[in-house]
């Protein structure tokens, strides 16, 4: 049975296979964060309930930002494929 922490009381990683869902998927929920407590911060300005309108708000955007940050991805990885140079060849 495998379980989430290692012998050494580690969590244990995520294979690498993972990685084209966990990259947009933490992106997604920093960049959400962000542009939503921006945008209320703009709209209510310093309230006493920023917080709560501010995780009202990231609870709306945060399901849109995933999907479309899993979907732009590979996209925005062959843009930059064309645009900078490819690292050398190891020897």
């Amino acid at each position: 049975m495998h379980t989430a922490v290692s012998r050494h009381g580690r969590l244990r990683k995520l294979p690498h296979h993972a990685t084209h869902i966990v990259s947009p998927m933490i992106l997604s929920l920093m960049m959400s964060g962000l542009v939503s407590a921006a945008a209320t911060y703009g709209a209510v300005g310093f309230a006493p309930d920023l917080g709560a309108r501010t995780l009202g708000a990231w609870m709306l955007t945060y399901p849109i930002a995933f999907p479309a940050a899993v979907i732009a991805a590979p996209i925005v990885r062959r843009i930059v494929s064309l645009i900078v140079e490819a690292p050398p060849a190891k020897r």
